[in-house]
């Protein structure tokens, strides 16, 4: 019967939609909102020479139009209309396909490539930011050039330090300070485009159109340049969940947005007005007296964008871990009233040695940006592939509508997707291999752990089976509680087996329990466990968790004792299975290589106790060996 009881569940929001928007401004707009400390520059060097009016009009209006068709219309207008339960990003969205469809392997596979890009893109992201920000003071003073790069560096270094910390107490300043930073740009762009004010004929399309269909390979390098501008759109979907979509959109078309245009265009303004266009033209807008605060600032809002990234590789993993894509890791609260505040130890270090790698093998924000958009370009693709099948599959759209509006966001994506793999020699090799090596391990621990239920599977009988052999050798029965878990829905555990093979006893108290994740990111409380009486005092019993939960087993008996079963708390006993991963004797199921990566990281994994959170007295580990 369904056990009913309060349980960890989606947190409710209560802040007015004003706050939470403002809030978001902290969390969800730092990457794309720091994009103009580079993004312009980098497109006008790739024009080449000295641009004219007519190249300086187009890359404004291939930015503000990529600007408005990426970010405004697909990610704000559509995609976030593709919830799983309020959930965004694109592991929710695959999840979401596996919940309503039946599951297809090149949904997984988009998914799961969309998702291991977004690492590569979380570890050049605070690189670049960080250094582009830094190198307004190579303006202030052309002798602070050599202190650019150790100081992005250390900042780097200390960004990743603190993250065990947690970052609840400055991150309620970080939607202030990112309002101040957008507030700040819009101005400084007004005042640009006071200097030439017929840039803002640049929001005609036929500009952009114009100058991509007329320089040849150029106009097309341009177009990987401009893709910069949206780096950051992913994550306006991705941290859906965290705010809501209503203040997001609030958020973007109240003041991101806004801010983005004027910023951009003031920068071009100037251009079009005789400025150089060989030191950062988005300094060039501060008078000189503000030049070192506005440095200041940027190299803050950079920081918070770097720290979004990093929180939302934190998430990401969790969510990969609960779905059975990645190896158990421990994850450690950080606060107790935020759920999205979590640590993830391996995931914070190796992403620091990647960014601070990156910050000092490419030196400049220049050279990162060869690196840069290859991923986040690949991801846009992917989720636009997703979207079509979303189009038709859940709304029902036709063939042809779903195409027409799906696939124009498709050619789009792979229009910026094959621009930026211009990239691919000079640095756009990082996060591909960074995606590869990710996948790889995805579906390499996957695959063995799928390997691995079957094994066990072949080794179960039916409980009446055992019962009966029970009772006919007359096994004593202890006056206590056990808890075996299990992957199989059905039949004797094998924990069970082995513990009456060895021990020769069997406890009066038995539960079978399976956890299982859901393609949900949070489960209802009517749904979250399930305990049927399969034979007299014996349970079998289904613990579920969405994708965005962290399990806690003990809580759930606690519920149980008050619903009235006869369970002592303070002596129970939990077996789990320590399983070790052997070569098979016969016709391998994995090649050899594959198998020791694969065994390397099974070793490695969070114990299933720890992930379980069972208290360490009361746990007992059988150990087995597993053949694959």
């Amino acid at each position: 019967m369904p056990i009913k009881h309060k349980t960890e569940t989606h947190p409710v929001v209560t802040s007015s939609l004003t706050i939470l928007s403002l809030s978001a401004l902290g969390v969800v707009f730092g990457d794309i909102g720091t994009s103009p400390l580079y993004t312009l520059k980098t497109v006008l060097a790739l024009t080449g020479g000295i641009p004219n009016a007519q190249t300086i009009l187009g890359s404004l209006s291939l930015i503000l139009w990529t600007l408005i068709m990426i970010a405004s219309i697909k990610y704000v207008s559509l995609a976030m209309r593709f919830d799983n339960d309020g959930e965004g990003g694109i592991l929710a969205l695959m999840s979401l396909f596996s919940l309503t469809l039946r599951p297809r392997p090149v949904v997984v596979a988009v998914g799961l490539m969309g998702a291991a890009l977004i690492y590569g893109d979380g570890a050049i992201t605070p690189a670049i930011s960080v250094l582009s920000a830094l190198e307004g003071l190579n303006i202030i003073s052309p002798s602070f050039e050599h202190y650019v790069l150790p100081a992005a560096v250390i900042i780097l270094i200390v960004l990743f330090a603190i993250q065990p910390k947690g970052t609840s107490t400055i991150g309620k300043a970080f939607g202030p300070v990112m309002a101040l930073w957008f507030l700040t740009i819009g101005i400084l762009g007004v005042w640009g485009i006071s200097k030439h004010p017929s840039i803002l004929h640049a929001i005609n399309p036929m500009y952009g159109l114009t100058y991509l269909f007329s320089n040849g390979t150029t106009g097309f390098l341009v177009l990987g340049g401009a893709f910069l501008c949206v780096t950051g759109a992913e994550a306006l979907y991705a941290d859906m969940g965290h705010f809501g979509a209503k203040s997001i959109r609030l958020a973007w078309y109240g003041l991101v947005f806004p801010s983005l245009v004027l910023n951009y265009a003031g920068q071009a303004a100037l251009v079009l007005d005789g400025v150089s266009t060989k030191d950062n033209i988005f300094y060039l807008l501060c008078p000189e007296e503000l030049l070192l605060p506005l440095v200041l600032l940027a190299t803050v809002a950079t920081i918070i964008a770097s720290q979004s990234i990093i929180t939302g590789a934190f998430s990401m993993t969790r969510q990969a871990i609960q779905i059975g894509w990645l190896p158990r890791l421990r994850i450690t609260q950080t606060s107790s009233t935020g759920y999205g505040q979590i640590y993830v130890g391996v995931v914070n270090w190796l992403l620091m040695f990647a960014t601070v790698g990156l910050t000092i093998g490419f030196g400049k924000s220049d050279n990162l940006a060869s690196a840069y958009g290859v991923a986040v370009s690949a991801t846009m693709l992917m989720t636009s592939i997703l979207l079509f099948m979303g189009l038709r599959e859940l709304w029902n759209w036709s063939l042809l509508k779903a195409g027409v509006v799906a696939g124009l966001f498709m050619v789009i994506d792979a229009a910026f997707f094959t621009a930026n793999l211009s990239k691919f020699i000079d640095g756009g090799y990082v996060p591909i291999i960074f995606a590869i090596a990710i996948y790889t391990i995805m579906a390499i621990w996957h695959r063995g752990r799928k390997i691995i239920s079957l094994q066990l599977e072949e080794k179960s009988i039916p409980i009446d089976i055992f019962m009966a052999q029970i009772k006919k050798d007359s096994v004593p029965r202890s006056p206590k509680t056990a808890v075996f878990l299990t992957r199989t829905e059905q039949d004797t555990p094998p924990l069970m087996i082995w513990h009456v093979k060895k021990n020769h006893v069997l406890q009066s108290q038995l539960f079978i329990l399976k956890v299982n994740t859901q393609s949900v990111p949070w489960c209802k409380n009517k749904n979250r466990f399930i305990v049927k009486e399969i034979a007299p005092n014996i349970w079998r019993a289904i613990a579920n968790y969405g994708f965005m939960e962290q399990p806690n087993i003990p809580k759930l008996f606690e519920h149980l004792h008050k619903e009235g079963y006869n369970i002592n708390l303070n002596d129970i006993t939990y077996y789990v299975g320590h399983e070790t991963i052997i070569p098979r004797s016969e016709v391998r199921l994995m090649p050899k290589y594959i198998e020791n990566i694969f065994a390397f990281m099974h070793r490695n994994a969070l114990p299933i106790s720890d992930y379980l959170r069972l208290p360490q007295d009361s746990v007992v580990e059988i150990g087995r060996q597993i053949e694959i």
